[in-house]
């Protein structure tokens, strides 16, 4: 995949995660939004209230930095690294390897494209 094609106004949804069962019927959803090596955005659904991620992007591979609040009144924050694939019918992939802070488990969970 060509590191061009910018992740920018693209939003995905949650599909799988070894760190939690996904709630398929309302998937965690993301938004992305990337200028210049920079990306960030917002994301909400499945136990998540709220949450921001903030990172860099180097070619097919994004580095963040995350916080969320969850509905059950607590928050949780981490870093992760994921790597864009594309999709046969045109949509992109990302697999995400990520720790929450405080934790060395390595968790990975997998987001694909969909319509805003």
């Amino acid at each position: 995949m060509s590191d061009t094609k910018s992740l920018n106004g693209r939003t995905f949804v949650m599909v799988s995660s070894t760190a939690s069962e996904v709630n398929h019927e309302a998937p965690t959803r993301f938004v992305y939004e990337e200028a210049d090596g920079l990306v960030w955005g917002g994301y909400t659904g499945d136990t998540v209230t709220q949450g921001r991620f903030v990172g860099t992007r180097d070619g097919d591979v994004i580095d963040i930095t995350y916080v969320h609040a969850l509905k059950a009144g607590t928050r949780a924050g981490g870093r992760s690294s994921s790597r864009i694939e594309p999709l046969p019918d045109g949509r992109l992939r990302l697999v995400e390897e990520f720790r929450f802070d405080g934790d060395d488990t390595l968790h990975v969970s997998v987001c694909e494209e969909v319509s805003a």
